[in-house]
């Protein structure tokens, strides 16, 4: 890949809107992994080559939110550890094997988020203040987190939605602390995959590098934007992302 001075501001601005996407909602590597490709990156360079992005706007993002108290640590553990696990396995298949189901199982996790937000959005959008379970608690979190963290693990693009279900969804939490949740989660299953494609050669660093900057400054304004906005606000962007993730799912 050449980077030139055009690729490289292109690079710099799509990473500063999928830094707002991914903080507010999911689905921003669907604006950065075809922009890689298009500029002539091998698919499995160019799924390595953003999670160094990733990782740095999820640190961002995370440390904003635990700025303004909106992080909950008191079960962040539980949390973790089921994406950590689907995560190294997740990225273990994308560094050794096809993503020919890729499409599918995007489209098909945009879908099912974009009907839910439709038709019963307190199911993946509780109100605030709403009380959250703890993973214990609750059945399925455990099962969701994992396959979040395969799923993220093994692609990274639409999982920001992947896991707004799980945390929202079976552990109650509203969106902004879903959001904050969301951050951990990802910075945890992505430094994993991060140890594996770099032991495998597959990042590209100077792309990497311009392409982080706007990661992290999209995560610093999206969080002062999350903690000011109101709670109908932050529901209709997730909606509007999601639909918008499905047209990419579909188009991918």
């Amino acid at each position: 890949m050449d980077l030139t001075i055009f690729n490289a501001v292109l690079l710099l601005l799509l990473g500063l809107a999928a830094g707002v996407i991914n903080t507010l909602a999911g689905g921003g590597s669907n604006l950065t992994l075809p922009a890689l490709m298009i500029m002539g990156m091998p698919a499995e360079l160019a799924n390595a080559t953003n999670r160094v992005g990733i990782f740095l706007q999820c640190l961002t993002g995370a440390l904003g939110f635990k700025k303004h108290g909106k992080l909950d640590t008191q079960d962040l553990g539980p949390i973790l550890w089921p994406t950590l696990i689907g995560g190294l396995v997740g990225a273990l298949v994308a560094s050794y094997a096809a993503a020919w189901l890729v499409k599918y199982l995007l489209l098909g996790a945009m879908l099912a988020m974009a009907s839910l937000m439709l038709f019963k959005p307190s199911v993946v959008a509780p109100d605030l203040g709403t009380q959250a379970k703890t993973v214990a608690e609750s059945s399925s979190a455990k099962w969701s987190l994992m396959l979040a963290g395969f799923y993220g693990g093994f692609v990274q693009a639409g999982v920001g939605f992947i896991l707004l279900a799980a945390l929202a969804g079976s552990l109650r939490y509203d969106l902004v602390r879903a959001n904050a949740l969301k951050l951990v989660c990802t910075l945890a299953f992505t430094s994993v995959a991060l140890v594996v494609f770099v032991a495998r050669g597959q990042v590209v660093w100077l792309p990497a590098l311009v392409l982080s900057l706007g990661y992290i400054a999209g995560a610093h304004y999206a969080v002062k934007f999350a903690i000011q906005a109101e709670a109908s606000t932050l529901k209709w962007f997730l909606f509007i992302m999601t639909l918008l993730g499905c047209i990419a799912a579909f188009w991918f």
